[in-house]
């Protein structure tokens, strides 16, 4: 996920053995970048053979947001 200038870290799931939850992070002046890096880095994961991707959940938050 380095090429695509993202935070990434494993945030849940951790001690069920073979599953993982992940959180990816982007900062951008416009959502639609934002869009554009979620959708890349979701493609990256979900070719990975070895990975069954199960749900994908998205939030937008902005300068207004706590």
């Amino acid at each position: 996920l380095r090429r695509f200038e993202v935070s990434a870290a494993e945030v849940g799931a951790l001690d069920l053995h073979g599953r993982a939850e992940i959180a990816v992070a982007v900062v951008a002046a416009e959502a639609a970048h934002v869009r554009e890096v979620l959708d890349s880095c979701e493609r990256l994961v979900a070719a990975r053979p070895e990975v069954e991707l199960l749900s994908v959940r998205r939030r937008l938050y902005g300068v207004d947001d706590d």
